[in-house]
């Protein structure tokens, strides 16, 4: 079978957590290539992704790396074992990968917190102000473009949707509320939208008013929970832009952010409050 073209974000991921193991039993390629009976090349498209590997073969590296973490080895053989083809499968060649890459990473987590500075959560957004929302930033962006990615916007409210929701927690700034990417009556639609989600059992919206001191940069992100804490991802978000990040030192910078943001917000009913008020303002 050749190598994959593409492998999706969560296929370089479990590349990546393989070759971490592999580096600290101080171990080359070649080495560890000539175990599997096979070229260095082998292990070198396992590592990026571009191979697929099976639980069985997850399990014999990492013995062979004397991995001592069974928490982390049992969850890497699952991801192994993953055949999902998700809703997202139906962009494939619509939209460029990192949507897709974000939509599977949604649907794995655990649990989810975002931190929205400037806009409503993309999970959280009507169709009108999303459609307003990007067209915004992309003006040019040629209409069936434009209907795509609103559409795939709203489908990512599908882990809600499931026998055992998601749970997600949205630190949202009150700028994002004022901010008018749209008009009133979208906004006010918007408002109302998001009070409705805020109710929803598995979701909790914290609102951070203009007046409460914010230490430190802070910026858009969303964090997704792992099967462990150390299989976590970060997504930069940008109007640009939309990287992962994986790194310990990385991920334990956000999670600071995270308790940081949490410290200053508003309790769930208060930012209610704070957006039926917002809202009689529009």
């Amino acid at each position: 079978m050749p190598p994959r073209s593409h492998p999706t974000a969560r296929q370089r991921r479990l590349g990546a957590e393989l070759r971490k193991l592999r580096e600290k039993a101080g171990m080359n390629g070649a080495t560890a290539a000539a175990y599997l009976g096979g070229e260095r090349a082998q292990i070198s498209h396992i590592e990026s992704g571009r191979y697929g590997v099976s639980d069985e073969r997850v399990r014999r590296l990492a013995a062979h790396y004397s991995a001592t973490d069974k928490h982390l080895v049992d969850a890497l053989a699952a991801m192994a074992e993953e055949r999902t083809r998700g809703w997202w499968d139906e962009y494939r060649g619509r939209l460029s990968p990192g949507f897709l890459d974000v939509a599977e990473l949604e649907f794995h987590a655990t649990h989810l917190r975002v931190i929205q500075m400037l806009h409503i959560p993309g999970q959280l957004q009507t169709e009108a102000y999303a459609r307003s929302l990007i067209r915004s930033g992309m003006s040019d962006l040629p209409a069936s473009e434009l209907i795509t990615r609103v559409e795939h916007r709203t489908r990512r409210r599908a882990i809600f949707d499931r026998p055992h929701p998601t749970p997600f927690e949205a630190f949202v700034h009150e700028a994002a509320l004022r901010m008018r990417y749209c008009d009133a009556d979208v906004m006010r639609e918007q408002l109302a939208f998001l009070d409705e989600v805020s109710r929803w059992p598995s979701v909790t919206v914290r609102l951070v008013p203009f007046d409460r001191q914010i230490t430190g940069s802070v910026h858009s992100m969303l964090y997704a929970g792992g099967a462990i804490p150390a299989l976590d991802t970060v997504q930069i978000d940008s109007a640009f832009d939309g990287g992962f990040l994986d790194a310990e030192a990385q991920l334990t910078k956000y999670r600071g952010l995270l308790e940081s943001i949490e410290s200053i917000a508003l309790g769930p009913e208060e930012s209610r409050q704070h957006i039926h008020r917002i809202a009689q303002e529009v």
